[in-house]
């Protein structure tokens, strides 16, 4: 499995960064999500509200953790769907579930980074990680 720097790295390195480079790390990590099967981008997976096409797949790895397999049509709307993974990926359905997603995204303050369009869906994005978690979890 491909790991995913944290979120707090990524925060790091974010903040001492102009807003060119900015797009440029957010599409470096998308290219860092592991390849998603076509098979798996199905309407169920897609998640909605999204200006472009983003899939989010749950697996669970052999310990119980979760571990999200993602993918979008647009490189930089993957970055992001990236980056909110990186504030949950294998970690336990229950912690995942209890994750504050939105906080940890607040120092990338991509509502000013990116247009609204980028960003209209990153709160179904959230939704979907937290309610798969929770189901999971149960």
């Amino acid at each position: 499995m491909t790991a995913l720097p944290s979120i707090a790295d990524l925060a790091d390195e974010y903040a001492f960064l102009e807003s060119e480079d900015r797009y440029r790390l957010l599409i470096d990590l998308g290219r860092k999500l592991e390849p998603m099967p076509d098979a798996l981008k199905t309407d169920a997976t897609k998640v909605r509200g999204c200006s472009a096409s983003v899939w989010v797949y749950p697996t669970r790895t052999e310990d119980g953790r979760l571990h999200f397999l993602a993918d979008s049509n647009a490189a930089i709307t993957k970055g992001i769907v990236a980056l909110v993974l990186s504030a949950v990926q294998d970690r336990p359905a229950d912690e995942v579930a209890n994750t504050d997603i939105a906080q940890a995204l607040e120092p990338f303050d991509l509502s000013r980074e990116l247009s609204s369009n980028r960003t209209q869906g990153v709160p179904n994005m959230i939704a979907l990680v937290h309610e798969t978690a929770a189901r999971m979890a149960s």
